[in-house]
Parts: structure tokens; sequence; C-alpha cells
């Protein structure tokens, strides 16, 4: 179990990191945020599901906005849906916007949600799914050990950076172009400047006989 002392992860904190360290960084250690048309739609979506409430279909109950936690993973947050089926089973699903494909960072976001949720009932939750509203389907996820592994490594990678008061580094890759945070992050300067360093290091490193 995590410390008491410490605040719990928040879900949405593992997708940041998922998606890469420097965005969760900036979001959730140095509480910056800019919107752009991903986040636009995302929020959208999630108006959806945004409202707590429940109703019955075909004799699920459908749980919508529901609180989650882990004391033992030291978790907090919410699932868009939770659909509690007839036989006992616990059915997360993750809205999300875009059409219907995997993307590793929501389905640890979707884990995790599933961990709680065992957690808080005592039962297991071997699959979920995420919802993809441009596609109107469902992608199901199952729920491995490896996603599993995932969540608690990354969940205490979180706890370090917080504890630390450090940014991890940037990347430059395809990720920055549709991240919202690319005008704070800077990852072209940051990169750049960092190879200048390693160059200079280098050029005039003694050892090299320069």
């Amino acid at each position: 179990m995590v410390s008491a002392a410490e605040d719990p992860v928040t879900l949405s904190a593992l997708q940041h990191w998922a998606y890469c360290p420097r965005q969760c960084g900036l979001i959730h250690l140095e509480q910056q945020f800019a919107d752009n048309i991903h986040t636009a739609r995302g929020q959208a979506v999630h108006h959806l599901v945004d409202t707590p409430g429940y109703e019955v279909r075909h004799g699920v109950r459908v749980e919508r906005a529901l609180p989650l936690w882990s004391d033992r993973l030291g978790l907090i947050g919410k699932a868009d849906l939770v659909e509690f089926h007839p036989d006992g089973t616990v059915f997360p699903v993750e809205f999300k916007h875009g059409a219907k494909r995997q993307k590793m960072h929501d389905d640890i976001q979707l884990a995790a949600q599933a961990m709680c949720l065992e957690d808080m009932l005592g039962r297991p939750v071997p699959q979920g799914a995420i919802y993809h509203a441009s596609s109107h389907r469902r992608r199901e996820v199952a729920i491995t050990s490896a996603l599993r592994d995932l969540v608690a490594e990354m969940a205490e990678a979180i706890r370090a950076m917080l504890r630390s008061g450090t940014l991890p580094p940037p990347v430059h890759d395809a990720r920055c172009k549709e991240c919202s945070l690319k005008d704070i992050c800077q990852p072209e300067a940051l990169t750049a400047l960092s190879a200048q360093r390693a160059l200079r290091v280098h050029l005039f490193d003694p050892e090299d006989g320069c």
C-alpha cells in the first residue's frame, strides 16, 4: 500500500505519462494546460458522461462518472461509464474521440480503472472497452498482467517525479504535433539545445585529442 502521506496519483496522470512523461509533468507538476482541437474534441465527448447518474438497460446497470480509487496503488479518479451486468460482470468503458484504433496510453488508463474497481468491489475485472466516438464503435481491451504491471510502474514513476519536482526532459517526435502543450514545452528548441551541448563537449573534450 502506498504511504498515506502522499497524495494519490490521478488516473488522467497515468494516461498523460503513458503518452509523454513531459506532458504529464507540465500538467500535474507545473499545473500548465492549453487547449487545441484535440482536447476540445475530447472534452465534447466527455460531456456525454460527465454527469453522475445511472440507468438500467436490458438488465444492465450503467453508472456514469463513477468515482474510483485504490489505496493499494495510490490512485484516484473516475470512470466515464461502468456496466454492472446481472451475472456479476463489471465492465468499465472509457470514452475517447477519434476513430477506432489501439492506443497504449488509453489502454493503460482503462486498466487502471479496472484495477481500482477490483480493489473497491473485491471482484475480478478482466476486460473493459474504449468507446471511440467518431466511429461509434467499442474496442474491447483485455486487462492483461503486462498492462497491470505498467500501471503500477507508471504510478510510481509519477510519484517519483512529483517528489523530486523535476520536469522530465522533452522529446521531439510525432507525438508533439498533436500535443496542446507544444508551445509551452518547446521541444524543438530544447532538444536542439541539448544536442548543441553534447556537440560542444565532444568537440572540446581534451581526451579526444582536440
